[in-house]
């Protein structure tokens, strides 16, 4: 087919008689369920998307190769940002990882490294995602469970011991304090004698997803905003390999939105960030190609694909015409993808396995630049190392053994497909509109507008699986006895032998230097400047994530979410 013919029919008579064999068909499929005496029941993606018995070129009829397809590599990068694909490069095998203290974890990635992983991706443990140090009293009980406990730099000079910064990238999942983590971790190179201008990696750093679903935010949206655009300045200048930021679906969908409110209100968090950074005064094409993306693998294997699809259809087109970036990399949706930590059942723990397979298949279908697939002990505690190794091996068979990477978007042109990237990116961009008639994400948030869409969603799905009109394999059907599996159990000497570090750090270190950059810090921060170099000094002088943050909520305050109905 030529690129600019519409539709998958060129004649009139090609119409009549695919209208002539599908109603021919629909009277058999009729006649074969009344015979089986079963009624005609309504199928739904997980979302809750009604879905056809059977799709034709009649669904497509004004469909466009050139502008809803088109080709690898070229506007509107439909079919992936790359000509070659994975054809020539894999995807970064990138799995989660962090538990403990900093020398448990770094013993984990050097492991996860010799078993083939390409790419590191640090856990934090709650503490530290909340901006508070492990000699907070909020954080008994929690140090190096949910992550590894990273306090100052003497910690993260540890977790990357013997890990060269400039051979490895690294993704560090982390929000409000994110500026400060970066801070560490380009301090550490810095030790290590690798420049900033050589490293590459990603930080987290979406907060407007905080406040629609996670909820680990410390300030209010408008100085966390200018926080992230700092980094993004500052990134695009000195660390120039690096993603500042990477705008996470993935969240999203773990709080129980579908798979098009995932797709429309992470794409409009992007547009957010990208409309404070022009404000900010940035140059479009300066910042854009290190914006990366994060989204959800969730169960409906077709839905997943089409989502992932849609994604870097939206965004060339908003990139390009919205804010006219120029440079076709600026256009490129990359993103990571992550399979679905809210599937996962502690029920018959290992039909796990499979649901991360299907998961994973989807993202590499969907044409992700990253994965992390997740571990079948997952709903129990962080994974042992049998448990990521066999996650890993799920990524690396699908690589080298599946076939699937042999030929480009093998499921381009389907017909079921193709009309449900384009659904779903007709639902999105109308997600999108509302939200820019609201004034913005930001106001979005503050109206308590996608919390609430989110919130409906979750809750229809439970309703959905209470009155089993979804399966789910061993909760509510086929269920078993339960089956004990070994977990990663967190030795309590963890808690001690942090807080004792901790407490040797803040005995050796330069007490007035730190003082000093605390006081720098909330000074440029009441001048609204860039804080990216003050970060780097109380960092650098050993300034606890606590202390830092500290700082900060003396000049921009405490967020406390409006309760919203």
């Amino acid at each position: 087919m030529k690129s600019g013919r519409k539709g998958y029919l060129s004649s009139a008579g090609e119409i009549r008689t695919l209208r002539r064999g599908l109603k021919k068909w629909e009277q058999a499929y009729e006649q074969e369920l009344n015979l089986c005496g079963r009624k005609e029941k309504e199928f739904t993606s997980i979302s809750g998307r009604p879905i056809k018995a059977l799709y034709t070129p009649l669904d497509l009829k004004d469909f466009d190769y050139g502008r809803d397809l088109g080709f690898p590599g070229q506007y509107p990068f439909t079919r992936g940002i790359h000509p070659t694909m994975y054809r020539g490069r894999l995807w970064t095998m990138r799995q989660f990882s962090g538990f403990g203290t900093a020398e448990d974890t770094n013993r984990r990635y050097k492991y996860l490294l010799s078993q083939g992983q390409t790419g590191l991706s640090v856990a934090f443990h709650l503490p530290t995602l909340m901006g508070i140090d492990s000699d907070h009293p909020m954080a008994r009980g929690e140090i190096g469970k949910c992550g590894v406990a990273v306090d100052t730099l003497a910690d993260m000079e540890i977790l990357f011991d013997g890990i060269p910064l400039d051979k490895v990238t690294t993704s560090m999942t982390i929000n409000p304090p994110a500026a400060i983590l970066w801070a560490m971790y380009i301090a550490v190179a810095e030790k290590q004698g690798v420049s900033p201008k050589v490293i590459s990696g990603t930080i987290q750093n979406d907060i407007l997803k905080e406040y629609i679903a996670q909820k680990t935010f410390v300030f209010p949206p408008r100085p966390s905003m200018k926080l992230v655009i700092d980094t993004f300045e500052y990134g695009a200048k000195e660390v120039p390999r690096w993603n500042t930021i990477s705008i996470s679906g993935y969240h999203i969908r773990e709080a129980g939105a579908t798979a098009v409110q995932e797709l429309a209100f992470t794409l409009r968090d992007g547009i957010e960030y990208v409309e404070w950074a022009l404000e900010r005064g940035l140059k479009i094409d300066d910042f854009a190609p290190r914006l990366s993306f994060f989204f959800n693998a969730h169960n409906d294997f077709f839905e997943e694909i089409a989502k992932f699809r849609a994604a870097r259809k939206i965004w060339a087109e908003v990139m390009k015409e919205r804010f006219g970036a120029k440079k076709e990399r600026s256009w490129w949706l990359r993103f990571h993808t992550q399979t679905s930590g809210v599937s996962l059942m502690a029920q018959q723990p290992y039909n796990n396995i499979i649901r991360v397979t299907i998961q994973a298949l989807a993202a590499v279908l969907g044409g992700t630049q990253s994965l992390h697939t997740n571990s079948l002990d997952e709903t129990y505690a962080l994974p042992t190392e049998q448990a990521v190794t066999i996650a890993l091996r799920t990524q690396q068979i699908i690589a080298y053994e599946s076939g699937v990477i042999n030929t480009i978007d093998p499921l381009g042109g389907s017909y079921y497909l193709e009309k449900l990237t384009l659904d779903m990116e007709k639902e999105a961009k109308a997600y999108i509109k509302k939200i820019d008639e609201l004034g913005g994400m930001v106001k979005a948030i503050e109206l308590g507008f996608p919390q609430k869409e989110i919130a409906d969603s979750a809750y229809r799905y439970q309703q959905e699986v209470e009155k089993k009109e979804k399966i789910i394999v061993g909760v509510n059907a086929f269920e078993m006895e339960h089956e004990p599996i070994p977990i990663l159990e967190v030795d309590p000497a963890v808690a001690r032998h942090q807080l004792n570090r901790l407490r040797e750090v803040k005995r050796t270190r330069n007490k007035t230097m730190v003082k000093q950059t605390l006081s720098d810090l909330k000074k440029a921060a009441r001048d609204e400047v860039n804080l990216m170099p003050y970060i780097l000094n109380c960092v650098r002088a050993y300034a606890t994530v606590g202390e830092i943050m500290d700082a900060l909520k003396e000049v921009y305050g405490v967020y406390e979410e409006p309760i919203t109905y």
